[in-house]
């Protein structure tokens, strides 16, 4: 795969520009001019000409919410996500359509999405007889996390159709942002049971479905796919701390998040980890305040929850001992940050400036 131009500020993380596309398409029906809209947020229209190219996480997240506001729908982040599919997500897309059955898609969806998105993570886990599998934005302040959420769950959804067929169900739709105003778009996209203010965006439904057989299964086309793609991982193997931050962002919320269990899921000893960690320049305890503090802020800013059940979910004993952490954190207080913030992804700003 081909990784040519590149649009972004320092120290940004990067996502394949053909998730853009599917915005300029949804522009285009509701006739908005998608090149002038590209331009109100600094996104040259040659970027696209590729879909290979790179662009800015944060620069797609203002985009997004531009298209919010230029258009006046809510909802712009479902009609995005309706657009998009396997072929969305470049190489990784044709490897998971090729795996040998629906768990294994998944397991390839979960492991390599980052080389599509670096700011996004997916997971999958099986709880009893229901599959999760959830998406979260990890890069900090970014626009519209609201909308890009939905688009993902959108497209997870596309996704799940392809590989197990059109008889596929979903048990519940997870939103990690507050109920908006009108659900009926809502509905009408899922058809399922809708929970808002969930701690992560996530599609749930009965893990028989992850037995599914692929048909049609070309051995050898999966065996050129992983070498290319072990290429790109290589490119990003080096930065263990984004790693052990990738894992704590899924674990704190389960309560299994010491660093006996993280280095667990790494194979290591824990002293190995804090030893890699500590030759990275940071330590255990360093990321998981980071990670604390990214949850705590998206929670504040996109869901209604009470301090209270965010101090809880990130297994605080009391509400107290949070607000001071959080304090501690930014600065302030939960109930001021939310005050100030609670409105950076509201579905109807404008952040083309």
């Amino acid at each position: 795969m081909k990784l040519s131009k590149v649009q972004q500020s320092p120290r940004e993380t990067l996502v394949r520009a053909g998730g853009a596309l599917a915005m300029v398409d949804a522009l285009r029906a509701f006739g908005v001019d998608p090149v002038e809209v590209l331009s109100e947020v600094g996104i040259r229209e040659e970027l696209l000409d590729d879909p290979d190219n790179l662009i800015s996480y944060r620069l797609r997240g203002r985009l997004l919410a531009h298209c919010v506001s230029r258009t006046g729908c809510p909802h712009f982040g479902l009609l995005v996500g309706e657009r998009m599919n396997l072929n969305s997500l470049g190489i990784v897309g044709v490897l998971i359509g090729n795996a040998p059955d629906v768990g294994a898609a998944l397991d390839g969806l979960t492991r390599l999405l980052y080389l599509h998105a670096q700011g996004s993570e997916t997971s999958l886990t099986v709880e009893g007889s229901e599959a999760i599998l959830s998406f979260s934005v990890m890069q900090r302040l970014v626009a519209a996390t609201d909308q890009l959420g939905d688009g993902a769950l959108v497209m997870m959804r596309n996704i799940m159709r392809t590989l197990c067929g059109p008889s596929f169900r979903l048990a519940e739709v997870r939103f990690a942002h507050r109920k908006p105003e009108d659900v009926q778009p809502y509905r009408r996209c899922f058809r399922a049971p809708l929970r808002f203010d969930a701690e992560q965006n996530a599609l749930v439904f009965s893990r028989e479905w992850l037995s599914v057989r692929r048909p049609d299964n070309d051995i050898e086309l999966q065996r050129v796919l992983q070498k290319q793609i072990g290429i790109l991982e290589a490119e990003f193997s080096d930065d263990f701390p984004a790693q052990v931050q990738r894992v704590l962002r899924y674990m704190l919320p389960t309560d299994h998040a010491s660093a006996e269990e993280i280095a667990a899921l790494f194979s290591i000893h824990p002293r190995t980890l804090g030893r890699r960690l500590e030759d990275s320049g940071t330590n255990f305890r360093e990321l998981v305040e980071n990670v604390r503090f990214e949850i705590a802020r998206q929670m504040l800013e996109d869901t209604s929850r009470s301090i209270g059940q965010i101090a809880a979910s990130l297994a605080y004993g009391r509400a107290s001992a949070f607000t001071r952490a959080f304090r501690r954190w930014s600065g302030t207080t939960p109930v001021d940050w939310r005050a100030k913030h609670g409105s950076m992804n509201d579905r109807s700003h404008s952040w083309s400036r």
